[in-house]
């Protein structure tokens, strides 16, 4: 594919951004580390990608197996530096949870969790703020209706707008809420937006659905493109109101909406600054990525040797130069998309630059 839609302003922009990747691509510094502490959940979403169940057969992670990567990531480098986020299934099903944060916080390192919001009572807000929280990341996707319909609870939309107030009462915490767009609540962005700022909810992010996992079996999650470039220009628009920080998340190239729907110029940090270990000890990259391409194991590797000597599949995307990608002149930016739309065969699911063309 040719693309000719770039102005030269965001051209050179892309190429500032471009010099710089390079040099985190060469150093590689871990900045945020992943912990998929449990398979287990108790929601049953609709766009789920790791099917994750009420029960798992995957047993939760012990958390001294996962204190143990942090001490091989403090033997080396500056815990300060290195941002960890609580991830699953969902990790307020730990009963430990709490204890698990208190640990992490005390050896140096500040942490994240991203939960569906269903278990925070104002009780657990404050025993996690007290565990050092510093960030909190919160699903709702849509209003009441299409919000309950995609997480397949009557009542999972009241939990979250109380535990947005229980969070905002803390002012050491982060807020972020993040929505996935689809078929089904597109029309009514706007109305979430006027919620959310009524609520006094600073950040947000909007992300469509990739089609993997349950989300591949179901039409309604997925934009069509016509709304896809829609979801682009609200973005656009409700920043340039700055009622709220709205972007779009790091989902893939959009040619000349890069740099006006975020911040900053799309790229893939899975491997680069981004690592995880999943809940059977693979030692991964971004956990959005389903595919195994996994590293190695905690169970027989130590974490920073694999991150310092492998993950060559994230650092050199050349191998990403392949069908779609072969020709496309917006390579140098891509970079072959977001891993998290690799197939296992490496095969690109989604473009999102030949949809905003069409």
């Amino acid at each position: 594919m040719r693309y000719r839609g770039l102005t030269l302003r965001k051209r050179l922009g892309l190429e500032i951004q471009r010099r710089i990747q390079k040099y985190l691509i060469k150093d590689h510094p871990l900045y945020q580390l992943f912990w998929d502490c449990t398979l287990r959940c108790n929601l049953h979403c609709r766009h789920c990608g790791s099917d994750c169940k009420t029960v798992s057969g995957t047993p939760d992670m012990p958390m001294a197996d996962f204190l143990r990567v942090l001490d091989s990531i403090a033997a080396k480098t500056n815990p300060g530096n290195v941002f960890i986020i609580i991830t699953g299934g969902e990790p307020l099903v730990r009963e430990d949870i709490v204890d698990c944060c208190n640990q992490i916080y005390s050896r140096g390192f500040n942490w994240g969790m991203v939960t569906n919001g269903l278990y925070l009572t104002s009780d657990k807000v404050r025993q996690l703020a007290d565990a050092g929280m510093h960030s909190i990341t919160i699903s709702l996707d849509g209003l009441e209706q299409n919000h309950d319909w995609m997480r397949g609870h009557k009542g999972s939309f009241e939990a979250v707008s109380n535990a947005i107030d229980y969070i905002l009462q803390e002012p050491t915490v982060v807020l972020d809420i993040v929505t996935c767009a689809t078929e089904r609540n597109f029309n009514e962005l706007p109305q979430l937006k006027e919620f959310l700022i009524r609520k006094g909810v600073t950040s947000w992010r909007l992300l469509d659905v990739f089609p993997v996992g349950r989300a591949a079996q179901t039409p309604e999650m997925l934009l069509t493109d016509d709304h896809y470039r829609q979801l682009m220009d609200f973005i656009k628009e409700t920043r340039r109101e700055r009622r709220i920080v709205l972007e779009y998340g790091c989902e893939g190239f959009v040619g000349n909406y890069e740099m006006d729907v975020r911040d900053y110029s799309f790229f893939c940090k899975a491997g680069i600054t981004v690592g995880s270990v999943l809940v059977d000890g693979s030692i991964s990259a971004c956990s959005s990525i389903r595919s195994d391409y996994h590293q190695g194991n905690i169970y027989k590797d130590d974490f920073m040797d694999v991150w310092e000597n492998r993950f060559e599949v994230y650092r050199n995307r050349e191998w990403m130069r392949r069908d779609d990608c072969a020709e496309c002149n917006m390579f140098r930016y891509c970079k072959g998309n977001g891993m998290h739309l690799r197939d296992g065969e490496g095969k690109l699911l989604q473009c999102h630059l030949q949809r905003l063309v069409k």
